[in-house]
């Protein structure tokens, strides 16, 4: 295969795989938002406590995955401008954002490996200081929030593994209550099946990187080369050279030749009567 034929099909490549990581940037910026305004985390993000586990980590989440669908709408813009420009600069900044997003993606999974239960346990521990705060004093507002927690997530209550009650604890579960699901249950249901969307969207989002550098990497190697897939450059034209013409000027007097007579020099040319020469007097 030519070189440019290779550079044009890096090109295209170049402009789908810029197309699935915008896919991708608005789909990490949909999830982080609604796992900020989500009903089911910002309830357990607003809760009034002195200390509540899960309030940083629901922070961190929003704005790491802000920042990394930032950077991917930003990358894929500039490489797909960079493409059809074929601008070095701006695929150089490609470059540097797919860069950024596959170190950040590459600690997001670090991350995901080391902690698996982090974010979890956070939520955990956060409802069941609430549940703690409000079978303490059934009177406060602790009570108000677990009832709306409960409510969120569709649970009532933890069940206790001795199957014993107290009379507070009891009166959190009646009528139709009491045949919902252990909170504790439903709050790792509900998260497992988000931290399922997030390894997809990380592992997506690794082979993206990946693929997208070496794209960028070799477009920008061929642009620096001089190789151009539409024969765009910067062309001078120069105008056509028009032949000198001398200007034309009085013709030059040439002197008669010797031995001919003024007469001769300046009759003019005999008239023709019947065939007859007859010169003009």
């Amino acid at each position: 295969m030519r070189p440019g034929s290779r550079v044009r099909a890096a090109k295209c490549q170049m402009l789908a795989t810029s197309f699935f990581v915008l896919l991708l940037g608005f789909s990490v910026a949909t999830m982080a938002v609604l796992m900020f305004f989500g009903d089911h985390f910002a309830i357990m993000s607003h809760v009034s406590l002195e200390r509540n586990p899960y309030d940083t980590v629901h922070h961190w989440a929003f704005y790491v995955g802000i920042s990394l669908a930032a950077l991917l709408i930003l990358g894929a813009s500039l490489s797909t401008t960079a493409a059809v420009k074929e601008a070095q600069g701006l695929m150089a900044g490609g470059f540097l954002c797919f860069v950024l997003v596959f170190c950040a993606l590459l600690q997001v999974a670090y991350w995901r490996f080391r902690s698996p239960t982090q974010v979890e346990d956070a939520m955990l521990d956060t409802y069941d200081l609430v549940y703690d705060q409000a079978v303490r004093s059934p009177s406060s507002i602790h009570w108000q929030e677990l009832a709306a927690i409960q409510d969120t997530f569709l649970c009532c209550g933890k069940r206790s593994p001795f199957g014993l009650l107290e009379s507070s604890e009891a009166d959190l579960c009646q009528g139709e209550e009491a045949a919902r699901k252990d909170c504790l249950q439903s709050i790792r249901s509900f998260l497992r099946i988000h931290q399922n969307i997030v390894s997809m969207l990380t592992s997506a989002g690794l082979a993206l990187m990946v693929y997208a550098m070496l794209l960028s990497s070799f477009l920008w190697f061929a642009i620096l080369s001089g190789y151009s897939l539409d024969h765009k450059g910067t062309y001078t034209v120069t105008p056509r050279r028009r032949p000198s013409v001398r200007p034309r000027g009085p013709e030059p007097y040439a002197a008669p030749a010797l031995g001919t007579s003024r007469m001769q020099r300046s009759a003019p040319w005999p008239r023709t009567l019947g065939g007859t020469k007859v010169p003009n007097c």
